[in-house]
């Protein structure tokens, strides 16, 4: 057991740099699964070439689109960027337009001796905008183009996809042999591996692109330049539950206010928080809560945590540690149900304090009354 204990350390150890795609690759290969009989049909039974169509397939099908959306982003970031200083100085300084050093000193008297003037606030939104527009840009490009990183990652997945489509029946039988489950919860351990890796990602693509459109489109209509890039960007942080759309729409709505636009601000204010919003509120627990069978908190949980240890692909790898965390503690309570204690009603100590009937508290009601003593 020693033996066993420190060479499978060792390994974990070896393999712990490769998790991600290892990861990707085992969701991938379980959601194309069906794809992949198909092709073994279709094929007669040489599994090896089936798995190479299914990579081609889902190769074609995954990279068409991001490369699109990754170049539309990249080609508003360079628009908006090269824009950005004309455009404010079309805005701030006119003599009919916003003058932020006025607002700045109307509205907080006590900064009029080192408010910045109207040049200096220019110069600085502008330069900011332009920054985080080259940052978007080089940041895309890169991932485009790769790095050796990336690069290794891509072929460590396809790789591993490769295997894990032709071999998976051999794999998994191999490592459920040694698991001290019965079937069923093997069963149940895979059912609920792919139904939270496709609920996940069927929710959160669906999702982003209805927000990114729709929020798109508000901006367009707002009048914000670049609205394509935005929209793009929306996408792209609709991962995040509740408030991945807010964080572009919100700055922007401010942003017109201080422009001085109110109609547009408050259209688009209405637009995204009743439509664009609401999508997510309404969607998100029906496409991802009740497929995956989890909590809206655990999902929440999951994919912020899945975003910050695995980076963009852990809004898919966060939610499915999460569901199999529950369904271990689900089968730890059957294996065990007639050791566990069981549990009853759990009360607040503001409930165990109110009375239970006609104003008498329990304690009270239980206890024996002590008996009078007749006078004589």
């Amino acid at each position: 057991m020693l033996l066993v204990a420190v060479v499978s350390g060792l390994f974990l150890a070896l393999a712990w740099p490769l998790l991600r795609p290892l990861m990707i690759g085992a969701i991938l290969a379980g959601l194309c699964t069906p794809m992949f009989n198909w092709f073994v049909r279709l094929f007669r039974g040489r599994r090896g070439l089936a798995s190479v169509a299914t990579l081609i397939v889902l190769f074609i099908i995954i990279a068409g689109p991001i490369s699109a959306m990754l170049g539309l982003a990249v080609q508003q970031a360079v628009t908006v960027s090269d824009r950005a200083l004309p455009w404010l100085q079309d805005r701030f300084g006119s003599a009919t337009s916003f003058d932020a050093n006025r607002w700045i000193i109307d509205h907080f008297p006590f900064a009029e001796d080192f408010a910045p003037s109207q040049s200096e606030i220019v110069n600085g939104v502008s330069n900011a905008v332009r920054g985080v527009g080259t940052y978007l840009v080089s940041s895309a490009s890169s991932f485009t183009a790769g790095t050796a990183g990336f690069l290794l990652e891509f072929f460590i997945m396809i790789y591993a996809m490769f295997f894990f489509l032709k071999d998976g029946r051999q794999i998994l039988s191999k490592i459920f042999y040694y698991m001290p489950l019965a079937h069923d919860d093997e069963e149940r351990i895979l059912e609920r591996f792919i139904s939270i890796s496709r609920a996940t990602i069927k929710g959160t693509l669906l999702i982003g692109l209805l927000q990114g459109t729709l929020g798109g489109l508000g901006f367009f209509f707002a009048g914000i330049g670049g609205s394509a890039f935005w929209g793009v960007i929306m996408v792209i942080l609709s991962v995040i539950p509740g408030i991945g759309a807010g964080l572009v729409w919100v700055p922007a709505v401010v942003y017109l206010y201080i422009l001085g636009q109110p109609l547009p601000a408050t259209l688009l204010l209405i637009w995204c928080a009743t439509v664009v919003s609401t999508i997510d509120n309404v969607l998100r627990p029906r496409l991802v809560g009740q497929d995956a069978q989890m909590h809206d908190l655990m999902i929440f949980i999951g994919t912020l945590g899945g975003l910050f240890l695995f980076g963009p692909i852990g809004f898919v790898i966060g939610p499915v540690v999460c569901g199999l965390f529950l369904l271990s503690w689900e089968i730890y309570g059957t294996a065990f149900k007639d050791i566990l204690p069981p549990v009853g009603e759990i009360r607040t100590s503001l409930q165990s304090a109110e009375p239970a009937d006609g104003g008498v508290p329990r304690e009270e009601k239980d206890s024996p009354r002590p008996r009078r003593r007749r006078k004589s």
